[in-house]
């Protein structure tokens, strides 16, 4: 498939950028130095899943064009309050391996500017400072890059297009196995959860002792133990406390915090409750035993075998665990 950049609509022009609070793997970037470059803005925060299931292409892109005219900057705007410390961003650019020039855009400036709404959003400028071209969340990968290809030539530049590029992702960059994905991202805070299901429902800002309901219908969860549960997570307060939801999916993916920063909480996790052996995740073992040492994404289960409805269990041994976010695969 090929289309000249005329076909491409004119979406307005580049914001500015200026409204970061850090930039990593490079010196502030001007619009006068981004000037007659082709540009790929993606906004990301690192805990999201669907923005790391894309990160594989953006990374691959990022090294194929980017001596053929092309810079990516990814534009870290956070969703929970953790990702907006600097510090955890850096260890999080080095982790997950990213050398393009990222924007920490902590106070939402850059968001705004583009009038932003999702993670992740892609938004690809031509060479005379236009956006021509966007993408909201996962997929489209091909039609992406003939885009980058397109705006690159029509700039003048000399572009292999003998293949697009080929990845091969890894551990949770794997894309979702949407063909028997049944259940939907799910947040723990009472802000924007509605499928609680521990006896006597939620109580907002205090402490109070949980019970796990005798059964679980698909996409519930439910809290066992002395928790509070606020507007964006909920936070255990007594060692043994439990999180349980029945799902269905390849994957299970929390996002989680320690008490603190330097500290840890021992966890494990069980499938119908059972230790999950060959279904764990890669922040799990065989039988089941985990560390929460950094506030991030932790993939939990990775299942092989035939996709049913599971119920899967999370024991914390040690109080001060944060859960805040429910994803799937």
């Amino acid at each position: 498939m090929t289309f000249a950049a005329s076909q491409l609509p004119i979406e307005g022009t580049l914001p500015s950028l200026g409204g970061a609070i850090e930039w990593l793997n490079t010196p502030p970037l001007t619009m006068t130095q981004l000037h007659g470059k082709v540009v790929l803005v993606e906004f990301w925060t690192y805990t999201c899943i669907n923005w790391r299931r894309t990160l594989p292409y953006v990374r691959a892109w990022a090294d194929r064009y980017k001596d053929q005219g092309l810079v990516v900057i990814g534009v870290h705007t956070p969703e929970f309050e953790f990702e907006k410390k600097a510090g955890n961003v850096q260890r999080a650019v080095k982790e997950i391996r990213i050398a393009f020039p990222v924007a920490i855009d902590s106070d939402y400036a850059i968001w705004t500017a583009f009038r932003n709404q999702y993670w992740p959003a892609m938004y690809f400028v031509d060479a005379q400072g236009r956006i021509r071209h966007h993408h909201f969340g996962e997929g489209d990968y091909q039609q992406s890059e003939l885009v980058i290809q397109r705006l690159l030539a029509d700039a003048g530049h000399a572009v292999d297009k003998a293949e697009l590029v080929s990845v091969e992702p890894r551990r949770v960059e794997v894309g979702a196995d949407w063909a028997n994905l049944k259940s939907p991202e799910t947040y723990l805070g009472y802000e924007r959860s509605d499928t609680f299901a521990s006896p006597g429902g939620a109580i907002f800002n205090r402490r109070h002792s949980y019970a796990a309901p005798e059964k679980l219908k698909l996409n519930e969860w439910a809290l066992a133990g002395d928790w509070n549960i606020g507007t964006d997570s909920a936070a255990l307060n007594a060692a043994g406390g439990r999180l349980l939801y029945r799902f269905h999916g390849r994957d299970v993916n929390l996002i989680m915090s320690p008490p603190a920063s330097g500290s840890s909480v021992r966890f494990r996790i069980l499938i119908d409750g059972r230790a999950p052996g060959g279904a764990h995740g890669s922040d799990t073992d065989d039988a089941g035993n985990g560390i929460l040492a950094e506030p991030r994404m932790y993939q939990l289960i990775r299942e092989s075998g035939p996709i049913t409805d599971r119920e899967f269990e999370i024991q914390f041994l040690e109080p001060g665990a944060a859960v805040f976010d429910f994803t799937f695969g």
